[in-house]
């Protein structure tokens, strides 16, 4: 099994308006991203913190929902609420930030597929396009307590970086693993290449 963590907890301070609601080819962000994910994991988490309550009702399907109680400490602090709640048995995990919804089933697919038969000494599966790591990150469940274990200052990047000998990258034929929305002006590309 393996869990889906959906970052969802952010102020969306420079968007002006919660990332999580925004409309991508007809479905919102949380909505589309629960969609895909579930297609290949059990459990989904999406993790709440600012503008919860405007963003619970968008969440359809058989996502669970957790609690980030100090979201202002960033996104480690959703990934970590998100991994102390993993139930136990559990082969591994994927996380995405709610801001890159526009990821194809294909590719989530596939890295599932590669996570699943990949050696036991492998610890990540990252998908690549024209040589730029993006999103769903795969990881094993050894990396859920690496990351349990930083500190409100870290990244979970600094636990990716140090296990890059164990990492398989995946290139992908899909420019929606590099989508990151972060205001107005990267919604309006994003929009623009929805059509």
């Amino acid at each position: 099994m393996i869990a889906g963590i959906i970052l969802a907890a952010g102020a969306s301070s420079r968007m002006g308006s919660p990332k999580a609601l925004l409309d991508y080819r007809g479905e919102t962000f949380i909505g589309r991203l629960v969609r895909v994910i579930s297609s290949v994991c059990d459990p989904v988490i999406v993790v709440l913190g600012y503008h919860a309550d405007a963003i619970r009702p968008a969440i359809k399907g058989a996502a669970s929902i957790v609690m980030n109680p100090a979201p202002e400490r960033g996104q480690i602090s959703s990934l970590q609420a998100a991994l102390a709640s993993l139930p136990a048995g559990l082969e591994g995990f994927l996380f995405t930030p709610v801001d890159s919804p526009a990821v194809k089933i294909e590719t989530v697919e596939r890295l599932a597929a590669e996570f699943r038969r990949r050696d036991p000494r492998t610890l990540l599966v990252i998908p690549r396009f024209e040589g730029q790591r993006g999103h769903p990150v795969f990881a094993a469940r050894a990396i859920a307590d690496e990351c349990l274990a930083l500190p409100v200052t870290a990244q979970a990047r600094d636990v990716i970086h140090r296990h890059i000998p164990e990492t398989i990258y995946i290139d992908a034929d899909d420019p929606g693993i590099l989508t990151d929305i972060d205001d107005g002006e990267a919604y309006r590309r994003l929009s623009e290449t929805a059509r």
